[in-house]
């Protein structure tokens, strides 16, 4: 018998001053019976840092052809794929050529993974990938409830997360690309 996908439910209080987007979103999101809580927060950091009205989760991992999350035309164009963690150069180089935009936020960042994929994705432009601090993603993440409310302020490409108990600074790593 296959497990099912568990759904959290996120409520943001979406405030990016960097690009003057103010919302509060309210969010499914099915958790992977063999995805992380780390790359699930990841996935919902994700959606907050490149928001876009279009901008939705795809299958992930269940669906290798599909990305996290992507913004999408309304011909059917994909103008903007998402992954998160650790892809392949191969996957990226893949969705940088299906995509005008391609990104990634990386978490658990290994130095033999950047050594590797990072020089073999050099060359494409449309490619942007930043690093997440590990500390504050676990102090997130760790015992994620399945209705979490948090207010997510952007400033400066400095991602603060104040959940019921504290705030989170995560200081973002550009290791290609910008924003």
């Amino acid at each position: 018998m296959a497990l099912k996908s568990t759904p959290y439910k996120f409520r943001l209080n979406l405030t990016d001053i960097d690009r003057a987007i103010y919302e509060n979103l309210n969010l499914t999101v099915a958790r992977h019976p063999s995805e992380t809580e780390q790359r699930l927060t990841t996935r919902v950091l994700a959606h907050a840092l490149w928001y876009h009205e279009q901008l939705t989760f795809g299958r992930g991992l269940s669906d290798v052809d599909e990305p996290a999350l992507w913004q999408k035309s309304l011909d059917g164009r994909i103008e903007h794929w998402i992954d998160v963690g650790q892809p392949d150069a191969e996957r990226l180089i893949a969705a940088s050529r299906r995509s005008e935009r391609c990104s990634l936020l990386v978490y658990d960042q290994n130095r033999v993974w950047a050594g590797k994929t990072l020089p073999a994705v050099a060359q494409q432009k449309n490619l942007h990938v930043a690093a997440l601090p590990q500390e504050p993603l676990d102090a997130l993440a760790s015992d994620l409830p399945r209705s979490v409310d948090w207010g997510v302020m952007i400033s400066d490409g400095v991602l603060y997360v104040s959940d019921e108990n504290t705030q989170h600074e995560f200081v973002l790593e550009w290791l290609q690309g910008e924003r």
